[in-house]
């Protein structure tokens, strides 16, 4: 066997152990649940992101803290993270590339329950994959809203009665059950006036 030979073989070989290994890094395992608050402090305004990559997710509002959540899940390296900084909450999915996916695993269950403040004005920021979402955002005192929905059954409700103007993207699946109370149309509307 000639050199060429014997590198395109190592190549392959190493190519393949580290195709197996990344399939063991998501393993279903037991039902964890965690609760986790973020207190509002000083802060005069937010930005909220929430990424979620597959599961369930429902946010509304009526929180007296900035946060209360509660999630479950049984994929330990999924542990959500939540992190405040600078009048930026994030609540996401630690990185997760080279793992597979994860509908691919069988009795995979990954829940969020979020509860935001009503009162506080708030920029959000929300990237789902699959999964069902629950999103109740009308008590929020919303300032900007920017949604990316993947496949699955997603409810959002918009209804509220905001003093101005609402600036809002929205990129979700076709058919998307919405009592939304707003003019225009979900697919395409970048300002959004709740009536």
């Amino acid at each position: 066997m000639n050199t060429k030979h014997l590198l395109i073989n190592l190549v392959l070989l190493v190519a393949l152990l580290l195709a197996g290994c990344s399939s063991d890094d998501v393993r279903v395992g037991e039902l964890r649940t965690e609760s986790k608050t973020v207190e509002l402090d000083d802060a005069k305004s937010v930005s909220v992101k929430i990424k979620m990559g597959a599961g369930d997710l429902k946010i509304i509002g009526d929180a007296e803290k900035l946060l209360e959540a509660d999630f479950a899940y049984n994929v330990a390296k999924l542990k959500p993270e939540v992190d405040f900084t600078d009048g930026m909450l994030v609540v996401q999915h630690p990185d997760v590339r080279g793992y597979r996916t994860l509908q691919d695993i069988k009795d995979f269950r990954n829940e969020w329950d979020l509860r935001l403040n009503n009162d506080v004005p708030m920029n959000l920021s929300l990237e789902m994959g699959a999964g069902t979402s629950a999103l109740q955002l009308s008590g929020l005192s919303l300032t900007g809203l920017d949604v990316t929905l993947g496949a699955g059954k997603s409810t959002v409700d918009l209804t509220g009665n905001w003093a101005r103007d609402l600036d809002v993207s929205l990129s979700i699946p076709a058919r998307l059950t919405s009592p939304c109370g707003c003019l225009g149309t979900l697919e395409s509307a970048s300002r959004l006036k709740p009536v």
